[in-house]
């Protein structure tokens, strides 16, 4: 199956002090990490959604999103969006700011033959969450402000599947910037 990783990361990051895509951390912006980390765990593409920054990104496709002050329903709308004219089958979404996502977590929910999967830590749902194409149109339909598709994943119920990935990834996102990781 043909999986594309979606990075949300349109946000002006006004608690962090900028946007958080082009924060450097451990020698690469978030948003290049963020990349490198889906292709890694296997998204055979990924595209990044920029709004309050905008740069390029290596080894993605980028598409903006004008109303990005909106919140993340407007992102996750124009990242499902701009695949509707793909071939791709699945899509991988995830947050900008989760320095602790892992390819190896990214692979255990690429490896779940279900219709939506979402990542869970001790058992709390959390990011990333994938979605067949199936699912794209209501989803985007449903996102709305900072909720995302919060909604459209509660309403699933039993089917959303969950996959524990606490044990090889962090659900902690970055909103200030204390909040990154210290070196290691």
């Amino acid at each position: 199956m043909t999986t594309v990783g979606v990075v949300l990361a349109a946000g002006s990051g006004s608690r962090f002090g900028g946007p958080k895509a082009a924060v450097m951390w451990r020698g690469e912006r978030l948003v290049d990490r963020a990349v490198r980390v889906l292709r890694e765990g296997g998204c055979e593409s990924v595209l990044v959604v920029l709004g309050a920054w905008k740069g390029e990104v290596a080894h993605a496709r980028v598409v903006s999103n004008p109303d990005w002050a909106s919140g993340m329903g407007s992102s996750f709308r124009v990242g499902l969006n701009a695949l509707t004219d793909t071939a791709a089958e699945r899509a991988l979404i995830t947050l900008v700011d989760l320095p602790g996502l892992t390819s190896e977590a990214v692979a255990r929910i690429l490896s779940t033959p279900a219709a939506a999967v979402s990542a869970a830590y001790d058992g709390v749902r959390g990011h990333p969450v994938m979605l067949a194409r199936t699912h794209w149109t209501a989803a985007a339909q449903s996102a709305d402000g900072d909720r995302g598709a919060r909604v459209f994943l509660d309403a699933l119920g039993d089917d959303l599947v969950l996959v524990e990935v606490g044990d090889v990834a962090s659900p902690d996102d970055v909103d200030f910037v204390t909040d990154l990781p210290l070196e290691t």
